[in-house]
């Protein structure tokens, strides 16, 4: 490229020759992830010393505890101490928010599942095993088990939301068409191979350090530090990968890592708390169920005319984060669409169930599912095409361009990447192709879609926008960069490594990133929203380039020319006609008394948001992206496969487009998930019956379609983000509602296409085989 095109895209002329963004090194752990070398939180060696720490479980969905009797646990084999929650010196809390979440139950149990208290042992398998021997007598109290019977009951962690623009029961009731009804998805389970672990260690003068399996660092050592009733300079939380986490060890690891750092301080000695797979799923909250009620009307077109929308969520027992995913969803049921006049209502309804949580996409696949369910719905009752209804209702330029909570789209691209993808997947051929099919085959049924997604990026919180990095070069030119994101296999390393080895125009090996320790970056947001890269590379970027404009300042006063004219590229320095070895450069500044470290800082800008009126500019830019899929469902069984799928999905300018390439994959099957194997399932008397990978299915390999296309659109950030890129995380997990409406479409044509199946998510067999019957028995009637 020339210098003239990268000034243009925001990209400093001296880095330009020595390009390391947009292109695909590997992730910076592929070798150690494929040699097992790579270093979790249950592979450090653990100290002498080190005890295990189980957790005893609530066996009752609501009850007053009448007594407990820990005698057996204590003489169990192995077992050095059990704690209570009269034996936790600070906060007994470990709520992100509000202080509803008890480390360990006090009198009052409000899930299968709760933590009644915790038993350390020579031994894991001595500390699980003890920690089931104990005797509780419980006095039962009535439990809410569905958001259904929270909404009857009017039982809430929160107070209710509400957003309205315009009067839509008057738009509903003057609109030439009308459609209204009921609609359910399903929670999800994180399901991260690695499981929730801390290991705590006490250390000299009232010090703790520990590493935790978590999103959030600082979260962690804050409710530490308040448990402990110390200060926050007194516990440091080290993270230097997670296997896994989206969302679940956001604010979800704060129980761990608190009760570890507790029993550990208390017996001053090493304490590791390592959950199995079943108590993992039992006490840990997933992604929210939600149940909706919706009225919409629309003219001859499909055009929208006006919307309300009640949506209650499976919150859980506590708040948690659920105020945060309820207004996510709010503004996310516009998906790509301008609705001109709407009504959306939001309540976290509290149940006696496991906590929910922060889950990829945190709201936003909730809120515009309902939306994008409508549309199929609007087809099917005018006898159109759904993506023709998409198009009439696609948010304009210059006008139909402002959101339900009032910020405008600036940064429209829905009508291109739609051409485009619906050209490169032949979509309106293989329509009239699987029209054809059905008609033919009595039996097994083909259904398509096309869905599209804009995905808003940024925290609604502002202040929580914000990212800091510390970079440092040594003599010999390598480089150590620590930032305050954290690195669950996503590549957010391998993209700051990437930023840091442009600007200083050095080969990415000389490059090294460290793990995220709050002694090094203070007060940092958590690895969440898709804001990793967005916050941690600009704030990286930062830190780097001051220590470049200094040795630029150094090389131009030792061997002459202006600092502006020196270019940092391949490894080498060029400077008044000398070309000089990046490291010769660094060592002479170092003798010169040049700094060459530096902390960097970024904070994004213009974010606003007014949760009393539900409105403002919650996001710095939105991502874009759509998908079309087609399904084969075998109507005897209810058995369907994902024949192909096309995703084209909109990134911006690509640091690393293998990253995102993966990213955009597994997004895509992680939400097909969601919203057709996977099935949380509560029995009678609240407890949580599928918690095991042999109850609870996540998709494998062979549930992948044969037949996978995926490419990024050619586009930039219009918003100032690092290297104009954009956040790849959340955003493509919205992809595969073409997945559940090619199912629904493949249900509906056994009714012509003119009724509309009741299928709610997940799409198991189960429901769609009862969907199929009940169509069925519709007809026959």
């Amino acid at each position: 490229m020339n210098t003239q095109v990268e000034a243009f895209m925001g990209i400093p002329e001296q880095a330009v020759a020595g390009k390391k963004t947009g292109i695909s090194p590997p992730h910076e752990s592929a070798a150690l992830h494929v040699s097992g070398e790579a270093t979790y939180t249950d592979d450090i060696p653990e100290l002498q010393g080190t005890l295990h720490c189980a957790l005893g479980l609530s066996q009752k969905a609501h009850a007053r505890i009448v007594s407990i009797d820990l005698d057996p646990v204590r003489k169990a084999p192995g077992v050095v101490a059990i704690l209570t929650a009269d034996d936790i010196p600070g906060e007994n809390n470990c709520g992100p928010v509000l202080h509803d979440d008890p480390l360990l139950a006090d009198q009052l149990v409000q899930y299968i599942g709760q933590p009644v208290f915790a038993v350390v042992a020579e031994s894991h398998d001595a500390a699980r095993r003890a920690a089931r021997m104990a005797v509780i007598q419980y006095e039962d109290r009535p439990a809410v088990l569905t958001p259904q019977q929270a909404k009857a009951e009017q039982a809430a962690v929160l107070p209710p939301m509400r957003l309205q623009r315009g009067d839509p029961a008057a738009a509903i009731a003057a609109a030439p068409h009308r459609v209204a009804g009921t609609f359910e998805c399903n929670g999800q389970e994180q399901f991260y191979l690695e499981g929730q672990i801390s290991y705590a260690v006490p250390k000299e003068g009232h010090g703790v350090h520990v590493w935790c399996s978590t999103q959030h660092p600082s979260e962690m050592q804050a409710l530490i530090a308040h448990a402990l009733g110390w200060h926050s300079h007194q516990v440091l939380v080290e993270c230097r990968r997670m296997g896994g986490g989206f969302g679940g060890k956001e604010s979800q690891s704060a129980l761990f890592a608190c009760v570890s750092a507790i029993c550990a301080t208390r017996l001053n000695r090493p304490v590791k708390l390592r959950l199995d797979r079943d108590d993992d799923f039992l006490i840990t909250g997933k992604r929210h169920g939600f149940y909706y009620e919706y009225e919409a009307g629309f003219d001859d077109a499909g055009r929208i005319l006006g919307v309300k929308l009640d949506m209650t969520l499976r919150a859980g027992f506590s708040a948690d984060l659920s105020e945060a995913v309820a207004t996510r969803a709010v503004c996310h049921f516009d998906n790509a669409y301008y609705v001109p006049d709407v009504e959306i209502a939001a309540m976290c309804g509290k149940t006696n169930t496991q906590s929910n949580t922060a889950f990829r996409g945190f709201g936003g696949p909730q809120g515009a599912l309902m939306m994008e369910v409508l549309m199929d719905m609007i087809g099917r009752k005018l006898g159109r095409d759904a993506l023709d209804i998409r198009r009439v209702n696609f948010y304009g330029i210059g006008e139909r361009n402002t959101t339900p909570y009032g910020q405008l789209v600036v940064d429209n691209i829905l009508d291109p990447l739609v051409d485009e993808l619906e050209a490169s997947s032949d979509y309106r051929a293989r329509r009239k192709e699987v029209h054809a099919f059905n008609r033919s085959s009595a039996i097994l049924k083909k259904g398509l879609a096309l869905t599209p997604v804009k995905f808003g990026i940024s925290f609604n919180v502002p202040a929580f926008n914000q990212a800091g990095a510390l970079v440092h070069v040594y003599r010999d030119g390598s480089v150590l960069v620590n930032h305050g994101g954290t690195e669950m296999g996503q590549g957010l390393n391998t993209k700051v490594a990437q930023v840091t080895a442009m600007e200083l125009g050095i080969d990415l090996h000389h490059v090294r990133v460290t793990a995220t320790d709050t002694s090094k970056i203070a007060n940092t947001s958590a690895t969440a929203a898709s804001t990793g890269s967005d916050l941690n590379g600009k704030a990286a970027q930062d830190a780097a380039l001051k220590i470049r404009r200094r040795l630029a300042k150094f090389a131009a006063k030792r061997w002459g020319g202006s600092a502006e004219s020196i270019v940092f590229a391949d490894n080498v320095v060029l400077v008044n006609g000398h070309r000089l070895p990046f490291p010769e450069v660094v060592d002479a500044a170092y003798w010169s008394q040049v700094q060459l470290w530096s902390e960097g800082f970024y904070a994004t800008p213009g974010i606003r948001w007014d949760k009393q009126t539900m409105s403002g500019k919650p996001f710095y830019y939105f991502a874009y992206g759509a998908a079309v899929s087609e399904v084969l469902v075998d109507t005897l069984t209810g058995e369907w496969k994902l024949l192909r799928a096309d995703l084209l999905h909109d990134v911006g300018q690509s640091i690393n487009p293998a990253i995102d390439i993966g990213q955009v994959e597994g997004a895509f099957i992680q939400g097909m998930g969601w919203l057709t194997t996977e099935e949380l399932c509560w029995n009678q008397d609240g407890r949580l019956t599928t918690h095991a990978p042999s109850t609870y299915k996540i998709p494998a390999v062979s549930d992948c379609p044969a037949d996978f296309r995926v490419k990024l659109f050619d586009n930039r950030n219009v918003k100032d983000t690092i290297h104009r890129s954009k956040a790849v995380g959340e955003p493509p997990l919205l992809l595969p509602f073409s997945v559940f409406n090619a199912i629904r479409d493949a249900v509906a044509s056994l009714g012509d296409y003119r009724d509309e199946p009741v299928l709610n998510a997940p799409a198991t067999p189960e429901a769609i085989l009862n969907a199929i019957m009940e169509l069925s028995g519709r007809d026959a009637s």
